[in-house]
């Protein structure tokens, strides 16, 4: 090994070490101030070492990292070509298989770890470190992108089709429509029953598969990485772009339009009927099986992402949500026509007994809104229930008829109320809610004063609101119609009428769970009223005729005998006016089929007992040819009473 080949690599530093070395070996030849002179050679021998291993560990830290940034530059570009290959490819990566999307992820990961690494370093490089960390950030960047379209890709792909028929979904039943008001329609015939709708809970509360499970994980991978890359808010609204669409098609497959709150209030009620129907049913199965269903589906990819979950779940179904309970509102805030409260209360149950599960949906702070939207709906819907039932009071009593009702049966109005009041003890929680009065400490309005006359008289004050108010309305209703009544010209006809309503009312209130809530003396009272018309009827139909069958006035003047001639004025006047009964009263209605029977006994009894009694007393001074009808005839007459069919008896022809 040459001298001059070493000391071409010879720094300064080696110089002087050198010649320090050269200096001791001079001091230890001569052996004199070794001392001294040594320490001081060997003070700067230790300083020259210091300094020379000092540059030493620089030269290796430089090579270092000079191997590091090469690695890292290997590696990114490793990465960029494994990022842009795909860029180039038209297709799916995850169409591709598992494999070929581990890959990717895999790679797109470690593109994230690059940047940490380059984050994290000293900035001895900072020229080519900064130039590679911008490298990195923009191939991150069109990962990041890519990885967007393939999450959407996924969640639009393999999402399973809503099949609601599949939980008792019966879109046929929407179009059944109960009869029309009579309150708003005057006097028209309606059905008999009023239905409600069943609506049943279990066969609607479970959670089905919103996605075909074999991609979760592939999601919930792609989520991930993606918020490890601080790319979260790009996949939260991819997500929640997609699954607002995928909570519209959820909708339009449970038949609910988006109407505006003007659409509802243009609406007439037949179709306005029919939505209200579909949307109690789409509501429950929304709400229970689908957002449900949504919620766990979000779960599965966001779960342990902090809060990310339950922002996602509101953002995305927030408008969906809204809109069911848009036509809510609607409803509550339109005219409060009577024949509506059956479907209001309906929407009220339907949307009560939902809250529960849309309070644990929206437990957090993100779905604060809706929890709060749906309670403001809510006692909206009360109100909107309680103004409806106090104007279906109002309009029972403000009710008029130009025309007396034909027959003297029972009135439309009479049914209609009836049944309305049956229907109504399903609502009872709901209806003793939204009918205290909250100004009141709880104590009904709006009833009339012979319902607090009588609730005063029978101790009932402490009765339920919606009691006190179902006797309020049916007092309300036997004013109105002792009004109607009024129409008939026919005393007899007034009686009949009243008659036929009140044992009307009082045989529905017998027959049905009203009877537990206006009691058995209710019942006894209104059985006393249409017997007491019974009688009435009787007194003004028969009373004038009966006496037209009396000995009185039958004697010839001046004497005891019989007149023979007044005799047969009496028959004669006795059979034209039990002509004249027959030809109308076989006109007028009595429906219910005992209470025919009894009032013709009862008639019967009376009309042929007196007739039999009168033509035996004088049968010896009664020509047989004026005797027009056998007390048979007569008997076998008033049975064709009360049959709402007029008949005329043709004189002198006998059964």
């Amino acid at each position: 090994m040459g001298d001059c080949a070493d000391t071409t690599y010879v720094t300064e530093g080696e110089e002087e070490l050198i010649a320090a070395v050269q200096h001791i070996v001079k001091a230890l030849e001569t052996k004199k101030n070794l001392t001294d002179e040594a320490k001081k050679i060997l003070g700067n021998l230790g300083s020259q070492l210091n300094n020379i291993s000092k540059v030493s560990e620089i030269k290796d830290q430089e090579f270092e990292e000079d191997e590091g940034l090469n690695e890292i530059e290997l590696q990114l570009n490793r990465i960029q070509d494994k990022v842009m290959n795909w860029e180039k490819d038209q297709s799916m990566i995850w169409d591709c298989g598992p494999q070929e999307a581990y890959e990717y992820l895999k790679a797109v990961d470690d593109a994230r770890k690059l940047i940490e690494l380059l984050e994290n370093r000293s900035p001895s490089n900072s020229s080519e470190d900064a130039s590679l960390l911008r490298r990195a950030h923009d191939v991150l960047q069109t990962a990041m992108a890519r990885l967007e379209e393939e999450f959407r890709h996924l969640l639009v792909h393999n999402r399973q089709p809503f099949e609601p028929e599949h939980v008792s979904f019966r879109s046929t039943e929407d179009d059944i429509m109960e009869a029309g008001s009579v309150i708003s329609s005057g006097d028209d015939s309606i059905e008999d029953v009023v239905q409600r709708d069943s609506m049943g809970r279990a066969s609607e509360e479970y959670v089905i598969e919103l996605m075909h499970q074999d991609v979760i994980m592939d999601l919930k991978s792609i989520a991930h990485l993606m918020f490890d890359s601080n790319y979260g808010r790009e996949c939260s609204q991819v997500f929640v772009n997609v699954q607002k669409d995928a909570l519209d098609d959820c909708l339009f497959i449970l038949e609910v339009e988006k109407l505006s709150i003007e659409d509802v209030l243009k609406m007439e009620w037949t179709a306005l009927n029919s939505k209200i129907r579909r949307w109690m049913r789409a509501m429950k199965l929304f709400v229970r099986v689908y957002l449900a269903s949504e919620k766990t589906l979000t779960d599965q990819i966001f779960a342990e992402l902090d809060s990310v979950s339950f922002v996602c779940f509101a953002e995305s179904s927030k408008p969906a949500i809204l809109q069911l309970l848009n036509f809510c509102e609607a409803i509550a805030i339109g005219p409060h026509q009577p024949e509506k409260l059956i479907r209001i209360l309906d929407m009220y149950e339907v949307l009560a007994d939902l809250i529960p599960d849309i309070v644990a949906l929206y437990s957090d702070e993100a779905g604060s809104c809706v929890r709060i939207e749906c309670q403001d709906v809510l006692k909206r819907l009360g109100e909107c229930t309680k103004a409806t039932f106090l104007e279906f009071e109002n309009a029972v009593a403000s009710n008029v008829s130009a025309n007396a009702f034909p027959g003297g049966g029972v009135h439309p109005l009479t049914r209609y109320v009836m049944n309305y009041i049956k229907t109504l003890i399903d609502y009872r929680k709901t209806l003793d809610d939204v009918l205290k009065d909250q100004d009141n400490k709880g104590s009904p309005i709006s009833v009339s004063p012979e319902t607090i006359e009588e609730e005063n008289a029978n101790g009932s004050s402490s009765c339920s609101p919606m009691v006190i108010h179902f006797r309020s309305l049916i007092s309300i209703l036997e004013c109105n119609l002792g009004d109607k009544s009024k129409l008939y010209k026919d005393e007899s006809l007034q009686h009949l009428f009243l008659m036929n309503n009140i044992h009307y009312m009082a045989e529905k209130v017998k027959n049905s769970e009203l009877r537990t809530l206006l009691g058995d003396e209710w019942i006894r009272k209104h059985n006393w009223k249409f017997q007491q018309h019974a009688m009435n009827y009787e007194r003004a139909t028969w009373s004038s005729i009966l006496a037209l069958l009396r000995d009185e006035g039958i004697q010839n003047p001046g004497s005891n005998s019989i007149s023979r001639t007044i005799l047969k004025e009496r028959l004669q006047s006795f059979y034209l006016a039990f002509e004249e009964v027959y030809k109308s009263q076989t006109g007028w209605s009595i429906p219910d089929g005992q209470l025919r029977d009894d009032l013709r006994i009862s008639t019967s009894l009376k009309v042929i007992q007196a007739y039999r009694t009168f033509v035996g007393r004088h049968i010896n001074h009664i020509s047989e040819k004026h005797i027009k009808y056998t007390a048979d005839d007569l008997e076998d007459y008033i049975l064709d009473l009360f049959e709402g069919s007029q008949k005329s008896l043709h004189g002198g022809h006998k059964k």
